[in-house]
């Protein structure tokens, strides 16, 4: 891939990121801003040790409630070489890790697949893409092989909300074909006797305010594109009004328990299977410190 005219991502800013940052904030180098074990992803990725989740700096997507807000839109963090991220998945398995978890690594897919490549025989552990969904296929076909479990959000139908939030019209368009690739690459769900997930997709989707409808047509879009027991869906109830949420009065407030539960009674009548938080996730505790940890 040609980082001197990038078009890693949907944006396709064609940033000469050896000279610049791109949208996203990357530039020639990689940027990290945590690697650690993390409890708090689906049970059957952090399992009991934890997922080795390692934090990209930037994001492709500027959603104006995220939580990871420093990182993602402010890019904090720290530029690395590919021969230290390789070091950092090798560190995160000796720690117990059960997974390496790439969260937001869209815009350095070409870096962290030469980190893979060069530690292929002594990483024993399964590969999880962690992703807002706002993925080009072109890219994701890139990691193919590479990758054991797909982690996407699938965030919005409605065109009006995916443009209002997160700058990006055509989220749809984009998110619901990066999502069937996923499936394309990993279609069906492997698990190990501990039933941690080994190969397989998990949807996320969080729930907004005032976004009860959207979820219901995202879970029906979800029921009408793949076998029910080809995948799990993860629907969220954290969302906590955050970063630029307060410029948007109707998202800043938490989702009322009646919304969620609505959301919910859905997916049990389309007969889909994964996980459901409780209200009581919707804390900025379960948020983990970005302060260069295990870089």
């Amino acid at each position: 891939m040609d980082i001197t005219c990038c078009t890693l991502c949907p944006r396709k800013c064609k940033a000469d990121r050896t000279v610049s940052a791109g949208y996203c904030g990357g530039g020639a180098h990689v940027r990290v801003a945590r690697a650690a074990l993390h409890d708090w992803e689906e049970p059957c990725i952090s399992g009991a040790k934890g997922s080795g989740t390692v934090f990209f700096s930037g994001c492709c997507l500027k959603c104006c409630f995220c939580q990871n807000y420093p990182v993602s839109v402010g890019n904090f963090g720290r530029e690395i070489p590919v021969s230290r991220l390789a070091e950092i998945f090798l560190e995160l398995q000796e720690k117990g890790a059960h997974n390496i978890n790439l969260v937001s690594a869209a815009h350095y897919v070409p870096w962290v697949l030469e980190a893979l490549e060069t530690v292929k025989d002594r990483l024993h552990i399964p590969v999880v893409y962690n992703s807002g969904g706002y993925e080009r296929v072109e890219t994701l076909k890139m990691l193919e092989g590479a990758v054991d479990i797909y982690l996407p959000d699938l965030k919005y139908i409605d065109k009006v909300k995916s443009k209002t939030y997160s700058q990006a019209e055509d989220y749809f368009e984009i998110a619901s074909q990066a999502v069937l690739e996923m499936h394309r690459q990993a279609p069906k769900l492997v698990f190990d006797e501990n039933g941690l997930l080994k190969k397989g997709l998990i949807i996320r989707h969080l729930v907004m305010p005032g976004g009860k409808e959207d979820s219901i047509a995202v879970m029906q879009w979800i029921a009408a594109h793949f076998p029910a027991d080809s995948i799990l869906v993860s629907c969220m109830s954290q969302y906590t009004p955050c970063y630029r949420s307060v410029e948007h009065p109707e998202i800043n407030r938490r989702v009322y328990t009646l919304e969620y539960r609505r959301v919910l009674e859905v997916i049990d009548e389309l007969d889909l299977h994964g996980y459901m938080q409780e209200k009581s996730s919707a804390k900025k505790e379960y948020t983990p410190d970005f302060d260069l940890t295990g870089i």
